[in-house]
C-alpha cells in the first residue's frame, strides 16, 4: 500500500466495511487510468458513486472537474467534508445513489445554468451494487453522457460482449451506451482484496439510443421480448419463446422467419438489430402495454433483479 493511502486510512481511523462492499483503491497508476478514460475537460461535471477515502474525488477536482460524490457511509461522508474541505468544487453528499434520481441530484447541487452541460459518472463500484447503478443511470430521464466505472471483471466482459456471446445483461446495456473495457484491474490493486479481478469499463451513453431512432418507440415492451427470448438461454429460440410466451412451437417458427431468424438460433447469437426486428414481429404477444418514447422506461420491471451477472 502506498504512503497517500496508508495516512488516508491513518487519518480517518477506518476499517473497511464488508457489509457495504468497500474495497479501496491503491494503485495510482490505475487512478490514472480511470482519468484517462473519463477525458475531463475543466468545467465538467463528475458524479462519483462511493467515494470512499476520496483519492479519486480529489484527482477529479485537481483535473477540474465539479465533482458531486455520493457516500452511503455516514462516517466516511463526515470525513471526506473535512479531507476536501480545500476543494471549493467538490460537493459531498452523503446519501443513497438508488434514492435519488441524477436529475435531482444535480438540482440540488448545482446552479440551474450548468444543468445543460450535462455529466459523467466516474466510479470504483461496489460490486453488489453495479447492477442496480447501472440501470438508475441508463434508465432514467437524465442520462450522462458517459460512465468510467470499476466493475467486476465477468460483468464487464458481459456487458461489452459481441454476438454470439450475448446475455439479457449485454442487450440491456448495449441499447444504452457503447461499451468498452479499457483495462483489466488485478485485485492486489485494492485494499483490502477482492476475490476477483475487476475492469475499468466505459460506457459512451446514447443521447437518443440507436434502436429507438430506427423505429422502437416501445421499450418496455422491447426489453419484454429479450426477456422471454432469454428465459431459458441455452434453448433454441423456437422452444424458448414457446415455452414462455405459451404458443405454439410451430407458430414461433413461422414468426421467427418472418423476422429473418433462423428458429435454431440461441438468444446469445442475436445482435441488438436483430432483436428489434423480433420485437417487430412478437409485440402483439407482448404483455407490456404500448408506450410511448417520451414515457420513462420502466423496462427494469421486467428484469430479473440477477440480470447483471456476478454479483
Amino acid at each position: 500500500m502506498t504512503l497517500l493511502y496508508q495516512q488516508s486510512l491513518r487519518q480517518f481511523g477506518f476499517k473497511p466495511k464488508k457489509s457495504l462492499g468497500q474495497h479501496f483503491l491503491i494503485d495510482e497508476a490505475v487512478l490514472e487510468r480511470i482519468l484517462s478514460a473519463a477525458e475531463l475537460s475543466p468545467g465538467d461535471i463528475a458524479v462519483e458513486v462511493g467515494p470512499g477515502l476520496g483519492i479519486l474525488t480529489e484527482g477529479l477536482a485537481r483535473r477540474g472537474a465539479k465533482v458531486i460524490a455520493v457516500e452511503l457511509d455516514s462516517k466516511l461522508a463526515s470525513l471526506l467534508k473535512k479531507r476536501l474541505a480545500a476543494f471549493p468544487d467538490v460537493k459531498i453528499v452523503h446519501a443513497d445513489i438508488l434514492k435519488v434520481s441524477p436529475g435531482q441530484l444535480l438540482q440540488d447541487n448545482l446552479p440551474a445554468s450548468e444543468l445543460a452541460r450535462g455529466y459523467k459518472v466516474i466510479a470504483n463500484l461496489p460490486y453488489y451494487i453495479t447492477s442496480p447503478v447501472l440501470r438508475h443511470f441508463l434508465e432514467g430521464e437524465f442520462r450522462p453522457s458517459r460512465m468510467v466505472v470499476m466493475v467486476q471483471k465477468e460483468v464487464g466482459e458481459a456487458i461489452a460482449a459481441t454476438p454470439g456471446k450475448m446475455s439479457l445483461l449485454s442487450v440491456k446495456t448495449q441499447f444504452y451506451s457503447k461499451p468498452a473495457i479499457v483495462s483489466c484491474v488485478p485485485a492486489a490493486s485494492f485494499y483490502p482484496p477482492p476475490k476477483v479481478d475487476s475492469v475499468i469499463l466505459r460506457l459512451d451513453v446514447y443521447s437518443r439510443p440507436p434502436l429507438i431512432k430506427s423505429g422502437v418507440c416501445d421499450v418496455a415492451g422491447f426489453f419484454d421480448i429479450v426477456v422471454h427470448g432469454f428465459s431459458a438461454p441455452r434453448k433454441q429460440l423456437r422452444n424458448s419463446l414457446a415455452h414462455s410466451l405459451k404458443m405454439p412451437p410451430d407458430q414461433v417458427a413461422s414468426l421467427l422467419e418472418k423476422a429473418g431468424i433462423e428458429a435454431k438460433r440461441r438468444a446469445e447469437t442475436l445482435s441488438l438489430e436483430e432483436w428489434r426486428e423480433l420485437w417487430k414481429i412478437f409485440a402483439p404477444f407482448s404483455c407490456y402495454p404500448e408506450r410511448s418514447e417520451g414515457s420513462r422506461d420502466s423496462s427494469v420491471a421486467a428484469l430479473p433483479q440477477n440480470d447483471f451477472r456476478g454479483e
